[in-house]
C-alpha cells in the first residue's frame, strides 16, 4: 500500500537515550524537551529501531518496516535555536546485520530510499552542537510513484534559480 505516513515520537523509555548530564522533560507524546550544555558534537542521543529483541531489550520496535523498492519522505519536527544544528542518521541492515547503508539527515524533509537488500534499520538523532531542544515527531511516508518525481522537478527548480 503507498501513501502510507508513520509518526515516531520519543519515548519514555530511558534505554537508548543519551542521560550523562541531561535534562529530559516528557510534557505530552509530542513534546519532549532536552537539555544538556556538556554534550560534544556528534554524540548519539537517541536511537529507534525497526527491529529489536523484547526479552533483551524490553522495548518494541518504534519504526515501520520499509523496503528498498520504495521512495520514501522523512519530516523532522525539532525545534532548536537557530544556530544549533541538528542530524538523522538512517543506517540500514540486511538479514545478518551488517550494515547495507546509512543515510545522513540535516534538513526538516528529505527523500530518501533504503538499499535493497535492506531486513532492518535504526535512526539515530545525533548532536550536531545543540544544547537544548523540543522534540515533537519524526513522519516517514511513503511516496507515491511520481510523486518522488514531482518532488525532483521542484528541487531542480529550486536548484536553478539559486544558482542564478
Amino acid at each position: 500500500m503507498t501513501g502510507e505516513k508513520w509518526k515516531v515520537f520519543w519515548n519514555e523509555h530511558s534505554s537508548d537515550t543519551y542521560l550523562y548530564g541531561s535534562e529530559i522533560w516528557y510534557h505530552k507524546k509530542d513534546d519532549v524537551e532536552f537539555h544538556n550544555k556538556l554534550m560534544p558534537p556528534g554524540t548519539v542521543i537517541k536511537k529507534w529501531y525497526s527491529k529489536t529483541n523484547y526479552q533483551m531489550k524490553r522495548i518494541e520496535p518504534a519504526l515501520p518496516i520499509i523496503d528498498g523498492e520504495c521512495e520514501y519522505r522523512i519530516t523532522v519536527h525539532i525545534g532548536c535555536q537557530e544556530r544549533e544544528a541538528w542530524i538523522l542518521r538512517l543506517v540500514f541492515y540486511d538479514k545478518y546485520d551488517a550494515e547495507a547503508g546509512s543515510a545522513a539527515i540535516r534538513d526538516r524533509v528529505t527523500d530518501f530510499q533504503c538499499p535493497l537488500n535492506t531486513y532492518s534499520y535504526e535512526m539515530q538523532l545525533i548532536n550536531g552542537g545543540m544544547t537544548q531542544f523540543h522534540f515533537h515527531f519524526v513522519e516517514i511516508e511513503e511516496l507515491e510513484p511520481g510523486q518522488e518525481e514531482e518532488a525532483g522537478a521542484a528541487k531542480q527548480r529550486r536548484w536553478k534559480k539559486l544558482k542564478k
